[in-house]
């Protein structure tokens, strides 16, 4: 049970009349249909082409029978894999989307090590190592790491997440709060993999911390409420001794927004769309508030928009305040409004290595504790999920145990 909280909520009534916007992407004008059309026939064709160039027909000298089935087999799967993606992610078939997501990790995972595999090629050439012996060996060597990192990261996946301490010093926290035990959880993404027991696993070792505040960071699913409840059920029965409060997620806004909101409150959750609770322990007091996604003013959704001020609008401010924001690269408003601790998700640790790379160039904070200056804090979650590929590789899930101390 949630222990005391006092209300300040400064949301926008018109929020609730959005509740109903379609689930559909935005349109595209007719040059940016064909650029994105263009970019996504050229990294399909690189992802599948690049393996079979180098694993198949790059001095190997299989027999004929085996060039063939090497090449048949991936011109396949690209040719099928833009169906699934469409099928799956914009008509909503779980079905689809779990082929198509698996199949973007697996591929990613060959075609990184394919890579990696051609520059050990390169050094074994210049050692006087002969081809077919040579590229054959690569070959095996790239099938063997890709089949162990991909069954390891699958079992990272679905696991229930690690619990990950830290301890954040807050200057401004006043001594009743020192100790404060805050459980972060951000993108659960439950979606086309029934996680039911997971998610009720997962929650069980959130309470086994015996939190002072669980805060969730947003990306509860990839669906509506009503294909999801099975699996988000369970975050009803998280226990805290102060509060349990929300923040939407990017994905909240492909999923109808409003409806997660409410069933968060439904839960008994705070959802803070833009407002703050007040939480107090032994005469000590902290602002919680929470922001919407970035994303959230392009929804079109009325009265949601990242809101740093408004949420933050008739706060104390003497009191040292806890910022519950989805992405990382969102702490620049909470560097201005003299925020002592931003929390987020998003990132996902970069989730299969070495995505982190391309995640690093959105959001410069990957994950763990980041000092931004003498009062404003970051901790980015690497999440306790995972988006679209059952995979995570050099990037384990997290719950993230947050341990506040005085200055």
């Amino acid at each position: 049970m949630s222990g005391p909280v006092h209300h300040t909520d400064h949301t926008d009534p018109a929020a609730a009349l959005g509740a109903e916007l379609a689930d559909v992407p935005a349109p595209r004008s007719g040059p940016r249909r064909v650029t994105f059309a263009v970019v996504g026939v050229v990294a399909v064709a690189l992802l599948f082409g690049v393996p079979w160039w180098l694993l198949v027909v790059n001095g190997q000298e299989w027999p004929g029978w085996l060039v063939a089935v090497g090449t048949v087999a991936p011109a396949g799967m690209a040719l099928a894999f833009p169906v699934l993606m469409a099928r799956g992610h914009a008509r909503g078939s779980d079905r689809a989307s779990l082929v198509a997501d698996t199949t973007l990790g697996v591929i990613w995972v060959v075609f990184t090590w394919s890579i990696i595999g051609s520059l050990v090629g390169l050094a074994l050439a210049v050692a006087g190592v002969d081809n077919p012996g040579r590229a054959r060996w690569v070959t095996l060597g790239v099938l063997v790491v890709s089949a162990i990192l991909l069954a390891h990261g699958h079992f990272e996946a679905m696991r229930v997440p690690r619990v990950r301490r830290t301890e954040v010093r807050i200057p401004r926290l006043g001594p009743g709060l020192d100790g404060l035990r805050l459980v972060l959880l951000a993108d659960t993404h439950y979606g086309p993999i029934d996680r039911s027991r997971w998610s009720e696993k997962t929650v069980a070792a959130v309470n086994a911390l015996e939190p002072d505040v669980v805060a969730h960071a947003g990306d509860i699913a990839d669906g509506r409420v009503a294909e999801r409840e099975p699996q988000s059920r369970h975050l009803g029965d998280v226990r805290a001794a102060l509060a349990r409060v929300y923040v939407t997620g990017n994905h909240e806004y492909y999923s109808q927004a409003q409806e997660w909101l409410d069933h968060m409150a439904d839960l008994g959750w705070e959802a803070l769309h833009n407002r703050h609770v007040v939480i107090e322990r032994d005469g000590s007091r902290m602002v919680v508030a929470g922001t919407d996604d970035r994303t959230a003013h392009g929804s079109g959704l009325p009265g949601h928009a990242a809101d740093v001020p408004q949420a933050l609008a008739g706060a104390d401010p003497d009191l040292p305040v806890l910022l519950l924001a989805h992405q990382p690269k969102q702490v620049d408003e909470a560097v201005a409004a003299g925020v002592d601790l931003q929390v987020s998700g998003h990132t996902h640790g970069g989730q299969i290595w070495p995505f982190h790379w391309l995640v690093r160039t959105e959001q410069p904070w990957l994950q763990g504790l980041t000092r931004l200056n003498d009062r404003t804090a970051l901790y980015t979650t690497r999440g306790a999920g995972f988006w679209g590929p059952p995979f995570r590789v050099f990037a384990p899930s997290e719950i993230s145990l947050l341990v506040l101390r005085t200055g």
